[in-house]
């Protein structure tokens, strides 16, 4: 892609909440689906105010249109498939968006955004081992040549999660509903500990079909896998159960009033980063929080409703926290992909 075609595409994400027409119900329809993205459709018109037919409608002309995606996520600690690798990096003059393309279109990356501040991207780059780590950022690294310096952090545990985040268009009572339980915050967890329980080939398959589209029918994944719709059924109620699989609706968060989008680096005392974890999990901006190695001890991304809104943020939430040495934030100016998916793109 030229560098021309790659401002467009970036034009077009930064552009695109206020471009679409999209209205309160949609919002509440999209708010729904991210407490829980396979729920009952009857469910998400309870809350988001209009009939089943209506809702279905909506969700589909969104879907449509690219402004929204239900997908199922793995927790990689959790399975063995993977380990994530948050990579800072720096563009040649010039070239930034050149290498947010390529880096984009890498399988290899979970998750990418150009930012401003002291990175021009920040970049998740998943590996089964060291070895295809290695490979990923040393050997085989997409755009290498246009990369001035990296700085690479190891998540080593999760916080929370963005498939846990509240939106807030909703009221309390809607994520009890929508949600089938109320999971244990993910610091409380008490298998930490435990080697990753590797999954079935079948589990694999539901969980590759439902990264796909996460509301995919069990009939539909049965056909499609070529199994039975009651084998299907019971994988795919062993990876919810066990916490392995979580459904998100990937959306800019400017089309549901949250217009800035950031990421916080922090350097928190070792012996105060499970407190300050738990207190920043708490925050209803935090969509993703993990401790991590390397200087930043402790990452998350982060929304706001306005960017002024930084201010206090900064002094009050982030100055606030126990332990705090130094912090950094990471303005976002287009998110290019969450989740494996492209943002940037319709269908």
């Amino acid at each position: 892609m030229t560098a021309e075609n790659a401002l467009i595409n970036l034009r077009c994400m930064t552009h695109r909440a206020p471009g679409h027409d999209i209205d309160d119900l949609d919002r509440r329809v999209i708010a729904a689906l991210q407490l829980n993205g396979r729920a009952p459709w009857s469910a998400v018109a309870r809350w988001a105010g209009g009939s089943e037919t209506t809702v279905q409608r909506r969700y589909k002309a969104l879907r449509e249109q690219g402004v929204l995606r239900v997908v199922g996520s793995l927790e990689l600690d959790r399975t063995g498939e993977g380990s994530s690798m948050l990579v800072r990096a720096q563009a040649r003059p010039g070239r930034g968006l050149d290498l947010a393309d390529k880096l984009a279109a890498s399988p290899d990356v979970r998750f990418m955004a150009v930012v401003t501040g002291a990175a021009d991207l920040i970049v998740d780059f998943v590996a089964r081992d060291n070895d295809e780590m290695m490979r990923m950022l040393f050997t085989d690294l997409p755009g290498a040549d246009l990369i001035t310096s990296t700085e690479a952090v190891a998540v080593i545990r999760s916080f929370t999660s963005a498939s846990m985040w509240d939106t807030g268009l909703l009221p309390a009572e809607a994520a009890a509903d929508l949600r089938p339980t109320s999971p244990m915050s993910w610091y409380d967890r008490d298998d930490w500990g435990r080697a990753p329980q590797a999954l079935t080939v079948l589990e694999q398959e539901v969980a590759a079909a439902l990264r796909e589209d996460g509301r995919t029918q069990v009939s539909t994944l049965a056909r499609r896998l070529g199994h039975t719709e009651s084998s299907v059924a019971r994988a795919m109620d062993r990876l919810i159960s066990r916490g392995i699989l979580q459904f998100r609706t990937l959306v800019e968060p400017a089309l549901l009033g949250y217009e800035a989008e950031f990421m916080v680096w922090l350097s928190i005392e070792p012996d105060r980063l499970d407190a300050a974890g738990r207190r920043l999990a708490r925050h209803p901006g935090t969509k993703f929080l993990g401790a991590a190695t390397g200087r930043f001890n402790l990452v998350g991304h982060m929304v706001l409703p306005h960017r002024s809104d930084l201010f206090r943020y900064t002094s009050d939430v982030i100055g606030s926290l126990p332990g705090l040495i130094a912090s950094d934030v990471t303005l976002h100016l287009a998110t290019l992909k969450y989740s494996w998916h492209r943002m940037d793109r319709t269908g």
